[in-house]
Order: structure tokens, then sequence, then C-alpha cells
């Protein structure tokens, strides 16, 4: 029997919600590309659908800020003990594979390295953006990166790193599958009025900074735009509870939706939302946006040394300019955000520029078959293990 007929297990491993849905769609397309290899580790709902066999949930360990880490260190130092005795059991897997959530997935490669698991990085750390001495730790420990930007397989080229671009997941998924219209009148609303996007982000400590701003802005919107709609997607990883009792308080007109994000930022006419990959999604489908960006004032003071990058979110790194407008920390007030989701929306000639940048966005992030691609490798460097073995 060959060695691709032979059942392999792949622990995978990320605690934030885009890398549920990254790790979803890996899964999903390794079923095609190579059915023996099974999957199970730390993961969100997205995952899970897909097969995996969640051990801890991923939105136990996330948290955004290095002072915020601190407090939650019990949490994430357990989790790491768990996986860190799998890749060193009798049992250990013929992979690992990590995404994104560097600070603790590097430390984990260390483990699985020494081990002798193979170790695939999908996502890259964002280590162009800050902390760039973490290059020869990644050289030291990863045995396969798959890189999501095509800038990023340059800058780690000359690092004896084995670098892949594999293009962007996003691509594989999206897709607006219901109308702006259709949508809106399926959730009681009107078509006719402005709708507003709210996307506080996926991680409890994002809303512990970021939602009181967001919702004091919608505040001042409902006053500037009377009869203005707003729509709020729910990540995955939260429960909505947490939004119901500051939207009864503020009494504000808000729709709380767990809808695919295409479709929810496709109905918008302006959205308002954090950083991060929420910025892409809202991007490829040209929807203009405000992006706001607010967490501890120590936390956001040492990472102002570390950050080498002009730009916060990632549809304008994608973009090589200032695509959308950022409103950082202090910057970030409701009056400033409202000022911006208004000329927005009133402006027509900003809207068209804008929305002539965001289509640039697309252009430069690729083509499909991104977690194809990733599937693949992870087939391969699953049987290189089984391969070992056998000998």
């Amino acid at each position: 029997m060959s060695n691709a007929k032979k059942s392999r297990r792949a622990l995978i491993v990320t605690g934030e919600a885009s890398g549920d849905l990254h790790g979803g769609n890996l899964i999903r397309a390794a079923r095609e590309v190579d059915p023996d290899l099974s999957f199970f580790g730390i993961g969100g709902s997205r995952m899970a659908e897909a097969g995996c066999e969640i051990l801890i949930p991923g939105e136990s360990i996330s948290v955004m800020g290095l002072v915020e880490v601190v407090g939650h260190f019990p949490v994430i130092w357990r989790a790491f003990r768990r996986m860190k005795q799998i890749l060193q059991g009798a049992q250990r897997p013929d992979l690992l594979i990590l995404i994104d959530f560097p600070e603790f997935n590097l430390r984990l490669a260390r483990v699985a390295k020494a081990a002798g698991v193979p170790v695939l990085f999908y996502v890259s750390p964002q280590i162009w953006a800050w902390r760039q001495g973490r290059v020869r730790k990644i050289a030291q420990v990863v045995d396969k990166l798959a890189v999501i930007f095509p800038f990023e397989e340059a800058f780690y080229r000359g690092h004896q790193i084995d670098v892949e671009y594999v293009g962007n997941p996003l691509l594989d998924e999206v897709e607006v599958q219901i109308g702006r219209e259709p949508y809106l009148r399926r959730l009681g609303l009107d078509p006719g009025r402005a709708v507003v996007g709210l996307f506080p982000g996926s991680r409890r400590n994002e809303i512990r900074y970021i939602l009181e701003t967001i919702l004091q802005t919608a505040q001042q919107l409902a006053v500037a735009l009377p009869g203005v709609q707003f729509l709020l997607p729910v990540a995955s990883s939260l429960p909505a509870e947490m939004f119901e009792a500051p939207l009864a308080e503020k009494k504000l007109p808000v729709t709380l939706v767990d809808d695919r994000i295409y479709d929810v930022a496709n109905a918008c006419d302006a959205v308002l939302c954090v950083s991060g990959t929420v910025t892409l999604q809202t991007a490829l489908v040209e929807t203009p946006m405000a992006v706001v960006y607010q967490m501890s004032p120590l936390t956001y003071a040492i990472g102002r040394r570390l950050v080498k990058v002009p730009h916060i979110s990632l549809a304008n790194i994608v973009a090589g300019a200032p695509v959308v407008r950022e409103f950082i920390q202090e910057q970030a007030t409701p009056e400033a955000l409202c000022a911006e989701i208004l000329r927005l929306l009133h402006d027509p000639e900003y809207n068209r520029q804008v929305r002539a940048g965001l289509g640039t966005i697309r252009r430069r992030m690729g083509e499909k078959g991104c977690s194809q691609r990733v599937a693949a490798i992870a087939s391969a460097l699953s049987q290189k293990t089984l391969g070992q073995a056998d000998q």
C-alpha cells in the first residue's frame, strides 16, 4: 500500500475568527485533495463544520494586544501545554498546520520541530509590519510557509525559508449570494433608506475597546440621518448577548445578523469597521468604509514603537495606498467617524473615488484556488512524515 492511502492526522491551530474561516476552507479542500488526511486541534465553528475535531475553542485563547495577553495567560498556557503533550506523545500527528496567531503558534512550532513533526505555517505572521527580527525564528522552526499576499514572498526570499505564495483564501469564497434589496427586505428593512454597517470585530477585547465608540458614532448618525438603518454582523466566535444590552441602552435601530459577511457588506451603503480581515472582505464587494482601531493606551504606546508600515488596515496595506481612511486611537472620535460616514454617503465624487480604489485590491490579490494549493502542500508534508516512519 502506498503512503498516500494510509490515514494521517494533522494538528491544526488558530485562535482567530479569520483563521477559523481559512482553516475551514482548507479542510474542505483537503477532503478532495487527500481524503486520508484528517484534522483535529484548536479552532472554531467553521473548522468544526468542515470536519475538524475541536479540542479547544479558538476564541478561548484569542486576545489582541500585548498587555491584554497577560491577564489571559493561564488559559493560553493550559492550551499550549495540551498541544505540547500531543506533539510529544506516542500518537503525535503527521503534520502541524498553524494559521496566523503567531505569538502562540511560533512557540508551538518550536515544540513540533524538536519532536520531528513537520510544520506548515499558513497565513504569514505580519513581521513585515512589526518585529522583523522574528524572520530568523521562522526559518528555524517552520518547514513550509504559505503566504497570502504577493509582497510577502519577496520579503521572505533570501532568509532560507521554504516560502510559497498561494494566493488569498478570501478569493475562494467571495460571492454575493443575495442582492441588496431582497436581503434587506428579508430582514424587514427598507431598501430605500440608508444602511450603515457596524463591524466591531471578532475578539472580545476588540469589542471592549471599540464597541462604545462605534455605537456613539451610530447615535450621531441616527440624528444626522433620520431613518438610517444599521447592520451589525456577529462573529461566530462571539455570543449575540454581548451586544444586546449596549444596543438596548442606546435605543439604536440596529439589526444583528449572522449571515455571510459579503452579503451583509454588499447590503450596506457604507461601513464602519475594525482593521483586519474584514476590511478586505468589505473591499472585495467594493463597499466604502471607514476603519477604526483602538486598544489599551499602554498596548498602543508599545505598538507605535514596533509597527513599521504606514497603514493599519489590510485593505490599505494590500492597495499600497490610503484607499480608505483610518481613525486610530485618539483620532477615532464619534464626531470624526460620523463625519467620514456622512461624506461617503453624501459626496458622490468621494464615494466614486473610494470605490475605484477598492476595485484595485481584488486585482492585487491574485487568482482563486488558494485553499486547494495549501491542501496539496499539507498532503505532501504529511506523507513525507509517514515515509520517514516507514524507513
